[in-house]
């Protein structure tokens, strides 16, 4: 059986991170897209059908999932209409704005009996992957520091809603949901959150910067990200009671994608092996140092489960519920950074 997909939305996100990885996946068809840029898509996609409006993709009752791509604000509204039409529901990072949002968006899917995913595809990123698998080795002994960050060099602020001062905008939603996704996946919800934030570049309008701490008793997760960051430190640093983990580069996937590449072609999700993370660690008394090859990332595998899920009720890759407690986390670090106190997640 074929999912017939809706893609609401075609500007960087739907176009780069969507379309190619939905096209590369068995039992999944995108056969309409909507879009005010009809020249742009069909450039791209010349067999879909593009609607004006969401209403027009709800009015059709061959599509079974319809993907949420727009700006942030509209989100909630959108993910609404789509769920009370009877559709299956994907909606790209951050889920919503607010966490009140989110909970009556998970709310109203189970209501209506239907499926309900946000698109955190970075827990498919090849340093990711690697990470949480060493965890489970348990090489590293008792976790008790995890750093991770998502630096980019990106001084001039860009004319697009991303950087405007309006809601859900700025780094925190934007790769802060990363970050706090992937620490939810590896450590679950925290007991309390630290933030401060900046705003660093000159005409900038929102966050541009972060630094966010999640207390799990012993283990600190420390989350970091910052636009003005020339020459990018390594990218995890993990230290247990063994052994510590440094992982320098980043998943070559956004970039593969950018360059018009999709599952399949060679090297897909591959890292470069001067990339690889170093391993300090004690085994049997002595001290053994090493480099751990990282595994290859997989953005098709969140839609793979995704059509698994529709087909045959097996589990979601990321849970609505999981997505509105990285909102909530999101909502207590801008209140952590106003009062200068860290905020009990609750």
């Amino acid at each position: 059986m074929t999912i017939q997909v809706g893609l609401v939305g075609y500007g960087l996100s739907g176009s780069v991170f969507h379309a190619p990885i939905l096209q590369a996946v068995e039992n999944l068809h995108l056969s309409t897209v909507v879009s005010s840029k009809p020249d742009t898509v069909l450039q791209d996609l010349p067999d879909v059908r593009v609607v004006p409006t969401l209403q027009d993709l709800l009015d059709d009752d061959e599509i079974g999932l319809v993907v949420i791509t727009s700006p942030n604000t509209t989100h909630y509204e959108y993910a609404r209409d789509a769920i009370l039409a009877g559709k299956h529901v994907i909606v790209e990072k951050p889920f919503v704005v607010t966490s009140e949002e989110g909970d009556a968006l998970v709310k109203l899917a189970r209501e209506q009996g239907v499926l309900l995913s946000v698109y955190h595809n970075r827990r498919f990123d090849n340093d990711f992957l690697t990470v949480q698998e060493l965890l489970q080795t348990g090489l590293l002994g008792e976790l008790l520091s995890y750093e991770a960050h998502f630096d980019r060099w990106r001084p001039q602020v860009q004319v697009r809603w991303r950087e405007q001062d309006v809601p859900g905008s700025g780094t925190l939603y934007d790769l802060g949901s990363h970050l706090i996704d992937q620490a939810l996946v590896l450590f679950g919800t925290p007991r309390t959150v630290f933030a401060d934030l900046k705003i660093q570049r000159e005409h900038a309008e929102t966050i541009d910067s972060f630094h966010v701490v999640l207390n799990y008793d012993r283990l600190r997760v420390t989350l970091r990200a910052s636009a003005l960051v020339r020459e990018a430190g390594p990218r995890y640093i993990l230290h247990g009671t063994k052994g510590s983990f440094r992982k320098f580069g980043i998943d070559s996937q956004e970039n593969a994608l950018r360059a018009g590449q999709a599952p399949g072609d060679a090297g897909w999700g591959e890292d470069r092996p001067e990339w690889y993370g170093t391993i300090t660690t004690d085994v049997g008394g002595l001290t053994v140092e090493g480099r751990i090859p990282t595994l290859r990332g997989r953005y098709e595998s969140y839609y793979e489960q995704v059509a698994s899920a529709i087909l045959t009720g097996s589990a979601l890759p990321v849970t609505a519920a999981e997505a509105r407690d990285t909102i909530r986390v999101i909502e207590l670090a801008m209140q952590s950074h106003a009062t200068g106190q860290a905020m009990a997640f609750n």
